[in-house]
């Protein structure tokens, strides 16, 4: 077996015997949603206001999964995006295949709701199209329905934007998704169900003869998945509990998406919400019982393993992590934290990804910088490692890796006033406003560093580096947190004071980062930490 061999089979959640372990996706894919087009499946999920948005992956077998791009370049309306909005953006996409076109539906709380559409998954795709303006439309997805030639559109609702939450509303839609053709009908409203609360995320399908609404409820962290159906698009719908937690470890499973293998296995998708990792991905069995309903997971328990579905075999893979920036680009796995501007990283001849230390006023704060390049925090202990040359000789530019959340901290590069480079930690907690050292800054020879976090159990991460002496941790444990609805990211960064003075000071110059990797932990620190 390979190196990569090796490392594919460490990140999958492939068990080599026919069988799978959950998460499939162990970051924070949040929202799932999936379509099966011929003998491969799409996967999307929420991407808030990272840009680009609305990731795309690839599978043969729903276990191993590789990521092959994004359908959204960049957030609109643009303007909103360009400065980073964490928590806002894209909520809970719906993929589906319809007339040849793959269409992408997806909601925004502050501005409504949008769809993307392209011939080919890897593009390109249309400009996004707003089909339905207005405040606290989320979780919208569309039905085509072949039987009738009625096009269809079901959305929930965010009460922290339109005072509504706990129903379903529906819509007749213009075939050609250019938007709604009425003002729209509760379909569902979950305040007449007893003890079901906020119920959004749904997703409909056409199944013998019904109408179905696949629809979580019950909050994130402890809620249920149910299943509401009716023989009329607009009602009545009778509703079950179709997934719940139960006896098991595995809190609140539920929304995501259903999809039907060619040999009829049907198999269901969905998220746990695990705090500083985020909303990690699921894959369960779904069979029908007597009553024409469907039962999820182990008689309506998420399993932990199972037997993996009948389909072809398919390599370990995994959505990737490791980069070494081939001619100064990075790769489909990293994410601006809005909307990015040109120069940030220039393209160059050789390998390693160049970051512009970009000029800032809230250089103190990476949770308000948009310039920040980030990935998703690995949901199992890991090992993040990456090589930094802080190249601008301005003083005040830093660069570094960080642990970007509600909190942050992260080690790096730092040029002081005298010119040296000193090798520095830092880091804010939830309710500072700006960002303190960690531990006592020490030289760093020639303005290079290689830098390591370690994750453990809990995301409880520890930060090391070596300036040519070895690798030495700094700093306390840190322990990573996520914003409200997206899980603590690994970041990427370069950055300089701002013009002083408005003297139209210009570019300050660069930061080189080599050979980024995410590797299984190679130990724990257990020596005093240096402070």
């Amino acid at each position: 077996m390979t190196p990569a061999d090796r490392h594919a089979a460490w990140l999958s959640a492939d068990r080599g015997d026919g069988t799978y372990r959950n998460p499939v996706l162990a970051a924070d894919w949040s929202d799932p949603d999936l379509v099966r087009v011929g003998d491969d499946y799409y996967l999307t999920a929420s991407s808030f206001g990272r840009a680009p948005g609305l990731p795309l992956l690839h599978s043969r077998d729903l276990v191993n999964w590789t990521l092959i791009g994004h359908a959204l370049e960049r957030l609109e309306p643009a303007e909103a995006f360009t400065v980073p909005r964490h928590d806002c953006g894209v909520w809970a996409p719906a993929i589906r295949h319809h007339d040849g076109r793959f269409w992408i539906f997806w909601g925004d709380p502050d501005h409504g709701i949008f769809q993307v559409n392209a011939e080919d998954v890897r593009g390109p795709w249309s400009r996004p199209h707003l089909l339905k303006a207005g405040k606290g439309l989320i979780d919208p997805c569309p039905l085509w329905d072949e039987e009738t030639g009625e096009a269809y559109l079901v959305h929930a609702w965010a009460r922290s934007r339109s005072g509504i939450k706990n129903r379903l509303t529906g819509h007749r839609m213009h075939p050609e998704a250019t938007g709604v053709l009425d003002d729209g009908t509760t379909i569902v409203d979950a305040d007449r169900i007893p003890g079901w609360f906020t119920l959004e995320g749904p997703k409909l399908h056409r199944h013998d003869g019904w109408f179905w609404i696949l629809a979580p409820a019950g909050s994130v962290a402890t809620g249920w998945q149910g299943a509401f159906r009716s023989r009329g698009f607009f009602g009545p719908y009778e509703e079950r509990v179709v997934l719940a937690q139960g006896d098991t470890d595995v809190n609140g499973p539920h929304q995501g998406g259903w999809v039907r293998t060619p040999a009829g296995e049907d198999w269901f998708v969905h998220f746990q919400e695990r705090g500083a990792y985020g909303r990690v991905g699921h894959l369960q069995p779904m069979r029908w019982d007597a009553g024409g309903w469907p039962v999820l997971g182990e008689d309506g328990n998420p399993v932990r393993a199972h037997r993996k579905p009948a389909l072809p075999p398919q390599r370990p893979s995994a959505p990737a992590t490791d980069d070494d920036f081939p001619g100064g680009r990075f790769g489909r796995q990293w994410q601006w934290t809005a909307n990015p501007e040109d120069g940030w990283a220039p393209r160059h001849s050789g390998d390693g990804l160049r970051l512009t230390c970009v000029r800032a006023a809230d250089a103190h704060d990476l949770r308000r910088l948009p310039h920040v390049l980030t990935q998703r925090l690995p949901a199992r202990p890991a090992t993040v490692e990456v090589a930094l040359c802080l190249e601008s000789g301005e003083p005040g530019t830093k660069a570094g890796l960080a642990v970007l959340g509600d909190a942050f901290s992260w080690i790096g590069l730092e040029r002081g006033t005298d010119g040296t480079v000193r090798l520095v930690h830092r880091f804010a907690e939830s309710v500072a406003e700006g960002e303190r050292d960690a531990a006592y800054s020490v030289p760093a020879p020639d303005g290079q560093a290689r830098l390591r976090i370690t994750i453990g159990p809990e995301a409880r991460c520890r930060f090391a580096a070596d300036t040519g002496a070895g690798w030495t941790p700094y700093g306390q444990v840190f322990a990573a947190l996520p914003w409200r609805w997206v899980g603590a990211l690994l970041g990427l960064f370069a950055t300089a004071p701002a013009d002083p003075g408005g003297t139209g000071a210009g570019p300050a110059g660069t930061a080189l980062f080599t050979h980024f990797r995410i590797v299984p932990p190679a130990h724990s620190f257990t020596r005093a930490e240096k402070s």
